[in-house]
């Protein structure tokens, strides 16, 4: 059954759009409910990021699953992560966070969690929909919920992240730069790296509803390198507007993406033993990861784009280690879904153990020059026609084990991306236009 309303992360759109709108909020906290209660359960936590629109989007959603007989603790602003392991840790039914992750703040989303606190089985989105296209019927007064205020939310998630570390890491001795994205991590993420005994400067943590995501996080590195290189700090970390994304800065100014930072904590992992045998990227990892982690012996898996199919791959192969280039990086060891916080900290590890700075540890792999073409097409677009396909085969046999290609439909918008990677940049630029061509006019 094709879902109406739920994407591959949730559902999300612009503020006083459908469908986020309140009586849209407001069903759908119904809708999600009626589910649970279906199924016995009846607790659920909610927590957001800093947008302005997160207390209308909370208090709609709190409405619904009320009338619908369902208990609420709310969280506050609190990154996605961290709604995913409270989740667990007070054995809720589910967990919802409001964000839009590094979107800008007129954008805002709902996502939910299992109580394992992994992303909702398609059935439930499915069975939650169905639910929206009935109508609200709010139970009996004596069976309706009750909404409480946990008050220690982020300490807890504080303390987690700090036990991701073996007892004896410690930061002492390093300066880190922190970039906050305006938040929710604003109150967490300082205090994490303070507590294990880094110097934190910290910039982007004054959100005040409009400016999260702005001119920095981990979508615009920009201000992160100016403060590593006006500090003279060891390394510069940045979140983004959720906290489940992490971009880095080495001493030297140069950015360190999600496929960098996987290779890295690989690397580190096989060294301890603690990695298995399989690592999972998505169709748009490097191919200089791929290597990096066939050298290092181990097997390279590549799933569809986005987090929830990076972790179904990470299920099916048992990798304890999988990520986007995007920068989700999963520790599965640590937590079920990806997780900036605790992402950094394992790159730091690796750094202690190694006695390397991050620009030493980055060349683990040598990232592959990449062109990405967006063609814009009219109606549907068969991938396979002929004309395509002797394009995409041309070019393959010209790259050889030097390179790939990468064709795929937006799923938002009528466009193609093609996407051709090689060891030299104007060979991918030259080749990636020859398979535009083809598709524009095939």
């Amino acid at each position: 059954m094709a879902r109406k309303y739920f994407g591959t992360d949730g559902i999300r759109g612009e503020i006083g759009k459908f469908p986020m709108t309140p009586d849209f909020a407001l069903k759908l906290g119904w809708a999600a409910g009626k589910v649970l209660a279906d199924d016995g359960r009846s607790l659920v936590l909610i927590g957001k990021d800093t947008r302005i629109s997160g207390y209308m989007l909370e208090s709609a959603l709190q409405a619904g699953l009320v009338a619908a007989g369902v208990n609420i603790r709310l969280l506050g602003p609190m990154p996605t992560p961290a709604v995913a392991y409270l989740t667990r840790a007070f054995r809720a039914s589910a967990g919802i966070v409001i964000s839009a992750s590094h979107n800008p703040y007129q954008d805002n989303g709902v996502k939910f969690f299992s109580n394992e606190g992994i992303k909702l089985a398609d059935e439930i989105e499915e069975r939650i929909e169905a639910y929206m296209e009935q109508e609200c019927a709010v139970v009996a007064s004596d069976r309706l919920g009750r909404v409480d205020r946990v008050r220690d939310a982020a300490g807890r998630y504080i303390e987690f992240c700090k036990r991701s570390l073996s007892s004896h890491t410690a930061l002492s001795g390093m300066r880190i730069v922190v970039d906050c994205a305006n938040g929710a991590t604003y109150h967490i993420a300082p205090d994490v790296f303070k507590e294990l005994g880094a110097e934190v400067i910290t910039i982007a943590n004054q959100p005040d509803g409009f400016n999260i995501n702005h001119k920095c996080g981990a979508t615009s590195l920009d201000a992160l390198k100016e403060a590593v290189s006006k500090y003279r700090a060891d390394i510069g970390i940045a979140l983004d507007g959720d906290g489940d994304r992490l971009a880095m800065v080495d001493h030297r100014g140069n950015e360190v993406d999600g496929d960098e930072a996987l290779a890295i904590i690989a690397q580190d992992r096989l060294k301890s033993g603690t990695i298995g045998k399989h690592v999972v990227g998505t169709l748009m990892s490097n191919l200089g990861l791929e290597k990096a982690i066939q050298k290092m012996g181990l097997e390279f898996h590549r799933a569809n784009v986005g987090d929830r199919y990076v972790m179904q791959k990470m299920n099916e192969t048992g990798a304890i280690l999988g990520g986007e280039s995007s920068g989700h990086v999963i520790i599965h060891d640590r937590i079920p879904t990806g997780d900036g916080i605790i992402a950094a900290l394992q790159v730091l590890s690796a750094i202690i153990s190694s006695g390397k700075s991050l620009y030493k540890l980055r060349k683990v792999m040598t990232k592959y020059p990449q062109t990405l073409l967006n063609v814009r097409v009219q109606g549907e677009v068969d991938l396979q026609n002929k004309a395509i396909q002797a394009s995409v085969a041309e070019v393959e046999a010209q790259l050889g084990s030097r390179g790939r290609v990468l064709l795929r439909k937006s799923g938002t918008e009528p466009v193609v991306r093609v996407m051709v990677e090689g060891e030299d940049k104007q060979e991918t630029q030259f080749l990636a236009e020859v398979i535009a061509e083809a598709v524009a006019t095939g």
